[in-house]
């Protein structure tokens, strides 16, 4: 499971912009995870909140905004929403199809006292 070590990289940054900006506590989180990111939505949400127990996040809640999943098709030469990374692309069926976006992850804003 992964997401527990994804779990303590957005506490890391959480606790390092904390430092910075001299905020006491999170009460919000925002992420953007891509569909195709490969991060299981509700295994993040159990991990983020025990490794955030003791910490600047405890009791934080966490909003999870998913974006869509693109492709590029190399034969129609044409984006499209895409669902997974080896389907074909729905105007032509080709599987040439190159993910140009929805594979990122990236805490989008935080809610502090």
């Amino acid at each position: 499971m992964h997401e527990i070590s994804i779990a303590e990289s957005i506490l890391q940054i959480i606790e390092d912009t904390a430092r910075a900006e001299g905020y006491a506590r999170v009460k919000v989180v925002w992420l953007e995870i891509g569909q195709l990111a490969g991060v299981e939505t509700e295994s993040l949400r159990f991990c983020f909140d025990v490794v955030a127990r003791d910490s600047i996040a405890r009791d934080a809640r966490l909003e999870i905004i998913e974006t869509a999943g693109l492709g590029w098709c190399m034969e129609c030469a044409c984006n499209r929403v895409v669902t997974s990374r080896y389907e074909p692309c729905p105007d032509c069926g080709s599987f040439r199809m190159e993910v140009t976006g929805g594979d990122e992850m990236r805490v989008r804003e935080l809610e502090v006292e």
